[in-house]
């Protein structure tokens, strides 16, 4: 007997109506009833009387169901017993690609120092990244580094860059400027949002943070941008909790790994 049919029993007693005890567990009336049918036949006895107007519990189905509640009660309750002792789940907001291929990395180099953390993801957007972390939306986040802000620490794992065509215009430029209408929109987006200034040319290619385009196959070089699309682990800075400073140090590892290199 699954606990399942159980829980769909009990919804049925309290609906009376199939389709609307159904859709409290976001399935269609026809398997619903089937698992109702199926439990009847395990049981032997016929739980529900249904006619074109009305369903009924009979009295067998009303001693099973009155059992069911104990039954799931206590099924219930295990569950938040193995619970109880849980962390909650770490909010971590990701801008983008966030650190794209280095993400296994990352969490795994957390999962090692809390075993038992459990991640929930949220997605970013470039003009609240840091608002979100700030106002609690999200414990961590995956985010483009512009520079210092106030009741934020950022740990850097790597250097922005932007990918752009071979051609000594912009293979030879010592920094990435943003210029309307060019074909950046994400580069472009971030220098804007920063405050940096300046131009990628309208035939320009260009990729911020980590996992860009690779250059080889897209006949462009890197080109690298000093603040703008570094990709930084943010947290607020009382936040102490375990996970978010296996998060810190997992971003720090990764940051010394980048710049040995």
């Amino acid at each position: 007997m699954e606990i399942r049919s159980l829980r769909y029993a009990v919804t049925l007693a309290e609906e009376l109506h199939f389709g609307r005890a159904a859709q409290r567990h976001f399935i269609a009336a026809q398997p619903f009833g089937r698992h109702i049918q199926r439990l009847e036949r395990e049981v032997g006895r016929r739980l529900f009387e249904r006619t074109s107007r009305r369903v009924t519990l009979t009295p067998a189905g009303e001693r099973l169901v009155a059992e069911a509640r104990k039954v799931l009660a206590v099924v219930d309750g295990l569950a938040e017993l193995a619970r109880a002792d849980a962390p909650p789940p770490l909010r971590v907001g990701v801008l983008g690609s966030g650190v794209a291929q280095a993400w296994p990395v990352l969490v795994g180099i957390v999962a090692r120092q809390v075993p038992e953390l459990v991640l929930e993801h949220r997605e970013l957007d470039l003009t609240s990244q840091y608002e979100a972390v700030r106002a609690g939306r999200v414990d961590v986040g995956v985010v483009q580094y512009a520079g210092p802000v106030d009741g934020l620490v950022f740990d850097r794992m790597a250097s922005g860059a932007a990918v752009v065509p071979v051609q000594p215009t912009y293979a030879d430029m010592e920094r990435l400027l943003a210029e309307p209408g060019g074909r950046s929109a994400g580069c472009s987006a971030a220098v804007a949002w920063a405050g940096a200034g300046a131009a990628i040319g309208s035939g320009a290619v260009a990729v911020a943070g980590v996992g860009a385009a690779p250059a080889a196959e897209s006949g462009a070089v890197p080109v690298p941008v000093p603040a703008v699309g570094a990709v930084a682990v943010a947290t607020r800075v009382a936040d102490g909790r375990p996970g978010v400073l296996a998060f810190r140090r997992a971003a720090r590892l990764l940051g010394d790994r980048n710049r040995s290199r």
